[in-house]
């Protein structure tokens, strides 16, 4: 038995869905091939003339009525595990002791309240992130919608050994066998779990989908009806790159069709990659906040059995990625925003960053718990200040369990430019950052009222040991 069979067997094994079953044995077909996904620099043009949402003039009347026949997809399989977590990232609190699940519901009944819109909340979640987030979301039993679920389960798949691409084995840990899909395993979940078919059944037209670890991805009735009149099946909010955004993905215009086309990082080249960094000519960024046309959906799914035609992401890794020795592997991969180039009309729109606010690190962590950011009615964050640039010491901070135990209160960075902090330093309470303000030294605990500045080194020694 060659790999695929024994791979499709595999799944079938475990109970994964026909369609996610298809959707993996097109893209081994591909990997077999040799197909590596890469969008050649030769081969596209720069997307331009975007839309932007600032200057949009949306009938109020029309954007209700479009809201109203929305329903909200959360990317809920995440579990955090660069930040040293074991369970569902947004679980995590982050304003105040309310998670990223408390706040996106209180965000949609915020909307509900607003609009009057039905507006469900439906989590993509993984097997290992389903019951603590459902467990989470019953303490905001308004949310059920009746004929909605309120999840679905993203598919698994086997990871490949890079030599012979036959699924591997590993007795140490056999679920480190297994990988997800990648977020565009979004379309053939909604389609094999019967939750598409539950919307469309329950009145509603459109998705919008967002990651749960984005706060920034709230209801938005303006965008909703700048959908509804495109007539467009699929829509990608993008937004202008920056120096910190010059590595990631980007959206490009294929010049063999003219469609768009979204090239991730691990789709690059790397004889492209300074020319895939330049921010002035690739100006937009894809921040993973997609409108779907659930008919134009069902009807593509439907055709193709519920596999879209998504180029692969080829992805190395060891099968136990804590262990470099572990056998090399092939994780088969795709991105949901790739849907972008299946979709004939598919649309565009300029958003600003206040719809993109992820969560990737404690550093991102330190900036979205602290006073940059305030909560309005709707609860939305509403950055009262740019940002500043936080760079935490890795070695004392990068995971949450280190973070909290250095952080147990949240400094003010209202005033600040930039942190940079080096060394073992606990903060106390009632520390306020100003300018570009660093920390540095073997470390202590940062006492409570200090204020911390640029005079680095200076004020560090001033600081209570």
């Amino acid at each position: 038995m060659n790999g695929l069979a024994l791979a499709q067997q595999k799944m079938r094994d475990a109970g994964v869905p026909t369609a996610a079953v298809d959707a993996f044995t097109r893209f081994y077909g591909l990997l077999e091939s040799g197909s590596t996904g890469i969008v050649r620099e030769a081969d596209v043009d720069p997307l331009t003339d975007v839309p932007r949402l600032a200057d949009l003039d949306v009938d109020p009347d029309a954007a209700r009525e479009a809201l109203a026949r929305t329903a909200v997809v959360k990317l809920n399989g995440g579990l955090g595990t660069s930040m040293g977590m074991d369970r569902a990232k947004s679980l995590l609190p982050v304003r105040g002791d309310r998670t990223f699940l408390d706040v996106i519901a209180d965000q949609v009944l915020a909307a509900r309240a607003a609009t009057g819109a039905r507006l469900p909340l439906v989590l993509m979640n993984s097997f290992r992130t389903r019951d603590d987030s459902l467990a989470a979301l019953a303490a905001h039993p308004a949310l059920a919608v009746d004929g909605v679920p309120l999840d679905f389960l993203q598919n698994r798949e086997p990871k490949l050994l890079v030599d012979g691409l036959a699924p591997v084995t590993w007795e140490a840990d056999p679920s480190l066998e297994w990988c997800p899909p990648g977020h565009g395993d979004l379309y053939p979940a909604l389609y094999a779990s019967g939750v598409l078919t539950a919307l469309l059944d329950a009145g509603f037209r459109y998705a919008s989908v967002s990651n749960s670890d984005n706060l920034g991805a709230t209801p938005d009735a303006r965008v909703a009806g700048w959908f509804a009149a495109t007539g467009a099946p699929f829509a990608a909010e993008v937004a202008r790159r920056t120096p910190a955004d010059r590595k990631g993905g980007h959206l490009v215009v294929r010049r063999a069709d003219g469609r768009i086309v979204l090239r991730e990082t691990a789709q690059t080249h790397a004889d492209d990659a300074d020319a895939a960094a330049d921010i002035a000519t690739h100006a937009f960024f894809n921040t993973n906040n997609l409108w779907l046309d659930l008919e134009a959906l069902a009807a593509e799914l439907e055709r193709t059995g519920g596999v879209l035609d998504l180029p692969l992401i080829r992805n190395e890794k060891t099968v136990d990625p804590t262990d470099k020795t572990s056998p090399r592997v092939v994780q088969v991969e795709s991105a949901m925003g790739a849907a972008i180039e299946v979709f004939d009309g598919a649309a565009v729109l300029e958003v600003g960053r206040d719809r993109f606010l992820p969560v990737k690190t404690t550093n991102d962590l330190l900036v979205l718990r602290s006073d940059v950011y305030a909560e309005d009615d709707a609860h939305r964050l509403v950055a009262r200040v740019d940002a500043p640039f936080v760079d935490l010491d890795p070695a004392h901070y990068a995971l949450v369990g280190d973070f909290d135990r250095h952080v147990p209160h949240v400094p003010s960075l209202v005033e600040a430019s930039s942190l940079r902090v080096r060394g073992d330093w606990t903060f106390g309470a009632g520390v306020t950052v100003r300018g570009d303000a660093v920390l540095d030294g073997d470390g202590g605990r940062v006492p409570d009222g200090a204020t911390l500045d640029a005079t680095g080194v200076a004020a560090a020694a001033d600081l209570a040991r």
